[in-house]
């Protein structure tokens, strides 16, 4: 028997500066659920999972998405993130004079997570010896002067100590070499070991990731809507072919 869905998107339609870049789009995600979006540049991912989080850029002209039986629409983005839904940026902004260690205390906090700034540090300590990161990092400013891949794994270190009910990655895999993507991938799964309901929709263009995720749910989205859902099968073909079947049929 499955499961009542954690996420349900109905018709979704999201306009970015007066363009709509999301037509119509149906979603379910249930708990313990990883489900990735796939499809060339311009499909509407980045801005569907903008639009889930509340981004203020972003507007949903249309439609229903309910999260954990709330209206999500209607709550404020720090709301959304309280309820435990959880964005990694694609491009993460940096936050001078914010040290990591005093972000993601506050963050942590911000949710009525009673935690005392001790067992905080001892906690994060063990995250990042999951994510192979420098104890250093812990004073740091968040972000400023990271490389790329360093904020891929600061987005997932976040989301490790947050440990929010569903989380919505935009390309977190997105220039990653192959040692990063595993750790940032076992770091995914260590959160899904431990946490049996988290749920997750991953944004990529990365083959390989998922052959180390290896997700429950693969959707095709092209001009803004999903054209497509598949498993294991789905991500061969997309590996052979690419997005040219779908593309031809949007012709």
């Amino acid at each position: 028997m499955l499961r009542r869905p954690l996420l349900s998107v109905r018709d979704l339609h999201v306009s970015v500066a007066d363009k709509t870049v999301v037509r119509g789009l149906t979603l379910d995600v249930r708990p313990g659920e990883l489900h990735v979006i796939m499809g060339p540049n311009g499909a509407g991912k980045s801005s569907l999972v903008h639009a889930l989080m509340g981004h203020p850029v972003v507007r949903v002209a249309k439609g229903t998405a309910r999260f954990a039986g709330k209206d999500l629409l209607k709550l404020a983005p720090h709301e959304r993130a309280q309820a435990g839904l959880f964005l990694a940026f694609q491009h993460p902004r940096a936050i001078a004079g914010v040290s990591v260690g005093n972000f993601l205390f506050a963050a942590l906090t911000a949710q009525k997570k009673k935690v005392t700034p001790l067992e905080f540090h001892d906690r994060l300590a063990k995250e990042m010896a999951l994510l192979k990161i420098d104890s250093a990092w812990e004073d740091r400013a968040v972000h400023h002067g990271f490389s790329g891949g360093e904020k891929k794994k600061l987005e997932v270190l976040q989301l490790l100590v947050l440990e929010p009910k569903l989380a919505l990655l935009d390309e977190t895999d997105s220039g990653l070499d192959l040692d990063a993507l595993t750790v940032v991938a076992e770091g995914l799964k260590q959160l899904r070991k431990r946490q049996p309901s988290f749920a997750a929709v991953l944004v990529t263009h990365n083959i390989r990731f998922l052959s180390i995720l290896r997700p429950d749910h693969v959707h095709v989205m092209l001009a803004g809507t999903i054209v497509e859902s598949g498993g294991p099968a789905l991500v061969r073909r997309l590996e052979r072919d690419g997005f040219k079947k779908h593309a031809a049929l949007q012709s």
